[in-house]
């Protein structure tokens, strides 16, 4: 007989897991949890679930890894539940534990007549697809050895693909020959970092010089020590900082993902100044516009702690969005991956043009002042850092 550990451990594997249902507490516990119900959920950073507690008329929520989710259920069925109900695309389980009884076990066919919303139920015809060896992912911890995606790394796999749509889409505004210049700002364990180098050379054959850059020391060990291993041409990591970075030559396309508050600007405002073909930026926390934004500035809204939080991070990335217009971009904000659990879904994707008539350059000025005295706003960090003054 199959036990449920190893039941939830396929299910996880082969993608089709939808809910699991623990119940029955041991009569002689008291003050327990009467129910428990696991979902699967997207946050931010990967998949993971909801584990919900019911006690009388109130529901308690905690979000666990997959690791966290499987050590619970050992813990508690059986020694805290009696009963388990296990739900799946393929087949539904029904298990009972009881001490010093035998333990039962059924498995009927799912009633289920879709598939739950998951992120795997939304593959597409990916980059980089599923269930082909790409050798930086599996370094990485997103793809086991037989190209298959780990289910708690799924989210990281979609956001990789989606990342590099936007790279695809890029391409033409890049030049056409030669080494492509790219520096990645606070590129961190490098995931996308690595798939850009990945799409570029491997896919679309392109020589590169790729430098991606960080504060942590330990990370960007790790990073080259993959890059080495893996015999990647074209790709190394630094560590330092983005406002006291200078490139050796021109950069065609700059990076910045999740830089923290002003690190965004202060990339953006390195990319202008070095005249960039490209910029692609996702931003991550923004405190600064939150921190100066008068009481006075539609305060019907911004009276509300959350919504001005919300509110001042829209207008940051407008602002930055209307000055790079004002810088000779063509500037759009997009949504980067339809995250549930998470507002910081936005990339800007900024491509250089090739001529401005003064007139569309007052245009975009007039838009760009108009916007600050909405905001009552003076001056803000990248315009400080593109004039020199915080640098």
């Amino acid at each position: 007989m199959e036990s449920l550990e190893s039941l939830i451990n396929a299910s996880l594997n082969d993608r089709t897991f939808q809910r699991l249902v623990l119940s029955q507490p041991r009569r002689e516990l008291k003050n327990v949890v009467q129910k428990v119900t696991v979902r699967p959920i997207e946050t931010s950073t990967d998949l993971q679930f909801q584990w919900t507690g019911r006690i009388g008329s109130l529901d308690k929520h905690e979000t666990l890894s997959d690791a966290e989710f499987l050590d619970r259920v050992t813990s508690d069925f059986g020694n805290v539940f009696s009963d388990a109900h296990l739900f799946t695309q393929t087949a539904n389980f029904t298990i009972r534990k009881q001490p010093g009884r035998a333990t039962k076990f059924k498995r009927t066919s799912t009633t289920k007549s879709s598939p739950v919303e998951i992120p795997h139920n939304r593959e597409k015809n990916y980059l980089i697809p599923a269930g082909s060896r790409c050798e930086f992912l599996i370094q990485a911890g997103v793809m086991r050895s037989d190209g298959q995606i780990r289910p708690a790394m799924y989210h990281k796999f979609r956001q990789i693909n989606r990342y590099l749509e936007f790279v695809n889409d890029i391409l033409p505004d890049l030049p056409k020959q030669g080494t492509l210049e790219v520096v990645d700002f606070g590129c961190g364990k490098s995931y996308l970092t690595f798939a850009l180098h990945h799409l570029l050379t491997q896919v679309h054959r392109r020589e590169v010089s790729i430098v991606g850059l960080d504060v942590k020391s330990d990370v960007i060990a790790d990073c080259n020590r993959i890059a080495d291993q893996l015999h990647l041409s074209g790709l190394h990591f630094e560590v330092g900082r983005i406002e006291s970075y200078q490139p050796t030559g021109p950069v065609h396309l700059t990076v910045s993902l999740h830089a923290c508050d002003t690190a965004t600007d202060d990339a953006l405002a390195a990319a202008v100044q070095w005249k960039s073909d490209v910029i692609l930026a996702v931003p991550c926390c923004q405190h600064e516009l939150n921190q100066v934004l008068g009481q006075d500035v539609l305060s019907g809204v911004t009276g509300y702690g959350l919504l001005r939080e919300r509110f001042a991070s829209m207008a940051t990335d407008a602002l930055r969005a209307r000055f790079l217009d004002v810088c000779g971009y063509k500037t759009q904000i997009l949504e980067f991956i339809d995250l549930e659990h998470t507002p910081k879904n936005v990339l800007i994707r900024a491509v250089r043009r090739s001529h401005d008539s003064p007139k569309e350059v007052a245009s975009r000025q007039k838009k760009l002042d108009q916007l600050k005295a909405d905001l009552k706003l003076e001056t803000w960090h990248m315009e400080r850092a593109l004039k020199g003054t915080d640098r």
